[in-house]
């Protein structure tokens, strides 16, 4: 049973919007390293996967050092971004939910990556598509 049938999942960390705005400037450092990496797997990915089919042979890859170098920038910059409660829902993009609870329900504030503020928030049973501006006396 999907959890869209019950009662979201409680997040680790409910934000204020205050809380959620002091973390956009470390957050932008995590997502643009997190993209970084993803960039360079991108880059390297056809060689990899040419290097995995030959290794029983002893096969390796010029760009197996910078392939793990982005696997590690990846996993370590999602992982901060993790242990700050914020909740990334695409890398690309660089958008990003803080749980809140808005008149006594959880609902997500939502940020992408070049916005210079927090002006939009959502249902949890929405994304992207669904978001709503903030109103001047948010909560």
């Amino acid at each position: 049973m999907a959890w869209s049938d019950q009662e979201p999942p409680q997040p680790a960390r409910i934000f204020t919007l205050a809380e959620a705005t002091c973390l956009l400037p470390r957050l932008e450092r995590y997502l643009r390293a997190a993209q970084q990496g993803h960039r360079v797997l991108l880059y390297t990915k056809e060689d990899i996967r040419k290097a995995s089919t030959h290794a029983a042979l002893g096969g390796g890859s010029l760009v197996g050092v910078q392939y793990i170098r982005a696997l590690e920038q990846v996993y370590e910059s999602l992982q901060a971004i993790h242990e700050l409660g914020v909740i990334v829902k695409d890398v690309k993009a660089g958008l990003c939910d803080f749980p809140y609870h808005l008149n006594g329900r959880l609902v997500y504030l939502c940020w992408k990556l070049g916005e210079e503020a927090i002006h939009w928030w959502h249902e949890v049973d929405q994304g992207y598509a669904g978001r709503q501006a903030l109103p001047s006396r948010f909560p």
